[in-house]
């Protein structure tokens, strides 16, 4: 068991990169009195935008962590691809209750995937390859359609190519000899794709969101329902293979796992030690948020029980849709818009999301169908 030091307002937390999740813990950090200082190479970026301090610097500056570090009383990240060399630092200095073990394990799918199967949960099968000609052997063997990801890096579909026939495999071949550490899954054609998001203190306290279920437009999160369409069963497996996540990585804070549902039947797909897009409805929809709850367990702080205050559809707003969305505002009364703050809207840039609730689902599918038509 970590220990469990206590932060109280009105010390300073450190955020490790300066985008929409860091802004949003930030945003649920002021409100609770802490002060927060970001490290980020983009000045102004959304989280500096309500921070009280930024270190304009690249993520693996160490001169750059050592000075959040020396200012912070506790250092959080909003993405998983933290410097290692930055993290063991800040952990040796007992301001990083997440550990950096989180971090190495997510950094790199092949971990990630190895620390599922020895754990005895469920996931695709699996081979990692380290060049083109392992690639094209491991294909020999594995029924299509299947998927090959690098180990490191990739979101949003980046990184990855889905492979249909054996006719991709040239094109698998040539990814693996350009990218070499590469892992290649059998392709889960799936029912559902459903996230479960909780929060872990280092006194092993944990607490659950209500089941997400996802829905993707080109491999980029479209839309969150909550409460999934999912039954007792799957449910229960699903809070149990996060369980087991968390106690085995001995997680702090708020952390996500995406899984497929198939017949119903789980697999694990990916994780993110952080707050995540899927959890984004909980700001509206339940009593506390999963920015609320990271900062209580990075700050040593008791966690509250989860409430789901009404159902909730979650859309997030890209930089396509941004010019509309600002149009429909002074018309459309429903739903939540939340904007980052990002100077540029780029396509398939991830600006801002509106939360709807409602109190039946035929209540949320008007809403949602208005909000939608608004923008056509």
């Amino acid at each position: 068991m970590l220990e469990n030091n206590v932060i109280l307002p009105p010390q300073t937390i450190g955020i490790i990169g300066g985008g929409q999740l860091g802004r949003m813990m930030a945003i649920a950090a002021r409100y609770m009195g802490y002060k927060i200082a970001v490290l980020d190479p983009t000045q102004n970026c959304p989280t500096a935008q309500v921070a009280d301090k930024q270190i304009v610097a690249a993520y693996d500056d160490m001169n750059a962590i050592k000075e959040l570090t020396a200012i912070s009383d506790v250092v959080t990240y909003e993405f998983e691809n933290v410097d290692l060399e930055a993290a063991r630092f800040i952990e040796a200095e007992g301001k990083l209750p997440q550990g950096s073990l989180a971090l190495e394990i997510t950094q790199n799918r092949e971990k990630e995937k190895q620390l599922m199967k020895d754990a005895g949960l469920p996931i695709p099968s699996f081979r990692v390859v380290k060049s083109g000609e392992e690639c094209k052997t491991a294909l020999e063997n594995i029924n299509f359609p299947a998927v090959i990801k690098t180990c490191r890096g990739g979101y949003d579909g980046k990184g990855q190519i889905k492979l249909n026939s054996k006719d991709d495999i040239p094109q698998a071949v040539d990814f693996a000899e350009k990218n070499k550490h590469c892992i290649i899954e059998q392709w889960i054609k799936f029912d559902q794709e459903i996230s479960v998001i909780f929060t872990r203190t280092a006194a092993s306290q944990i607490e659950f969101f209500p089941i997400a279920e996802n829905e993707h437009r080109d491999h980029i999160l479209y839309k969150t329902t909550v409460p999934a369409n999912i039954s007792e069963t799957i449910g229960t497996q699903a809070y149990e293979a996060a369980t087991i996540l968390a106690d085995k990585m001995n997680i702090v804070g708020t952390f996500a796992i995406e899984m497929f549902v198939k017949d119903n039947e789980i697999y694990l797909n990916e994780m993110a030690p952080r707050p995540h897009n899927s959890g984004h409805y909980t700001i509206e929809a339940c009593n506390v948020s999963q920015f609320t709850q990271h900062i209580r367990a990075i700050c040593g702080l008791q966690l509250p029980a989860i409430e789901l205050l009404q159902p909730s559809v979650m859309i997030n707003i890209l930089g396509d849709a941004m010019e509309a969305v600002l149009n429909t505002m002074p018309e459309v009364k429903e739903g939540f818009i939340h904007l980052y703050g990002k100077d540029e809207a780029k396509t398939k840039r991830k600006m801002g999301h509106v939360t709807f609730i409602g109190n039946t689902k035929e209540v949320l599918d008007t809403k949602v169908q208005q909000f939608e038509a608004s923008l056509s």
